[in-house]
């Protein structure tokens, strides 16, 4: 269990600094760094695969009804990592830490929109919470935190989509990589061929970094796996909010976002509704009932 509790906590906390990684390559494209981490990814999986010998154990699975599950899920997550590092490198960090905040909720209401699943009467009142804090900043600011939902709702589907696949992690994120493979590689080739490609042409540094990205989405994924299948439910649950909070103190102490007092009033409104989901949870499981409804509990970034 305490091996289990440390990987979850580990991935967390990487995806909670992954702002400081994509800051460093702020002079490449979204897109092309969305290329990228693709284009490293699908091959660091591949290679992980021959490594542990598993390259073919998985393809026995797949089948038409498996294809579009993964196809769908590997155009969310392709929105979502686009519109994060996007984000992250237009100085949306606090913005971007918002939409992980509420993901679990949104998950939660997902669950009932398309799984039918039922919520106890208490759950509500987080997931009415929740909604007037996005409300109140759509007021105030003039316009929808779009970024923050965005991240939120493509996860959050992208939650609800793998809830129905068949693959554990690996498996499903290589079969994600390798529906995304030839796009992402062909856009890449455009951008040399047009002249405006980054990698080897801005630098050793940042060359290497975006071939780790490949790396840095894989690593957290497989620590997250192995937590969530050893730690219980609701630890898991609770130590995903490490990564919003991370985000949120980067974008306000080390990248200096502003933070107006308009903001913090929506802000307090989402965190108290996370405190009171998370209480009402945990109350919940000393009566022996399910802590977290299992949607919430998924793999960001």
């Amino acid at each position: 269990m305490k091996k289990g509790i440390l990987s979850a906590a580990i991935a967390y906390f990487l995806w909670g600094i992954f702002p400081i990684y994509f800051k460093a390559l702020q002079v490449v494209p979204a897109t092309q760094i969305l290329g990228h981490r693709i284009v490293w990814c699908f091959i660091f999986v591949k290679l992980t695969l021959l490594v542990t010998r598993q390259f073919k154990s998985w393809r026995v699975l797949l089948n038409r009804r498996v294809l579009l599950i993964y196809s769908v899920a590997a155009v969310l997550l392709a929105v979502n990592w686009l519109v994060y590092v996007w984000s992250v490198n237009a100085g949306f960090v606090v913005e971007a830490s918002l939409g992980y905040f509420i993901n679990p909720l949104v998950s939660v209401l997902l669950g009932v929109i398309f799984l039918r699943e039922k919520l106890r009467p208490l759950q509500w009142v987080p997931v009415g919470i929740a909604a007037a804090g996005v409300l109140y900043l759509t007021l105030t600011l003039g316009s929808p935190p779009w970024i923050a939902l965005t991240l939120a709702f493509s996860f959050g589907t992208y939650g609800l989509v793998k809830k129905m696949a068949p693959l554990d992690s690996l498996f499903g994120l290589s079969l994600e990589t390798d529906i995304l493979f030839v796009p992402a590689l062909a856009y890449l080739i455009f951008c040399e061929t047009q002249g405006s490609g980054s990698f080897v042409h801005t630098g050793g540094w940042v060359s290497g970094l975006l071939a780790f990205t490949g790396v840095i989405s894989a690593i957290p994924l497989l620590l997250f796996a192995v937590g969530v299948r050893s730690a219980p439910l609701s630890t898991i649950g609770l130590l995903q909010y490490i990564t919003p909070t991370l985000q949120f103190l980067l974008g306000v102490l080390l990248f200096g976002e502003s933070f107006t007092p308009n903001r913090l009033a929506g802000f307090i409104l989402v965190w108290a509704a996370l405190v009171f989901f998370t209480i009402e949870s945990m109350l919940a499981q000393r009566k022996g009932l399910q802590p977290f409804p299992v949607e919430t509990i998924s793999e960001p970034e």
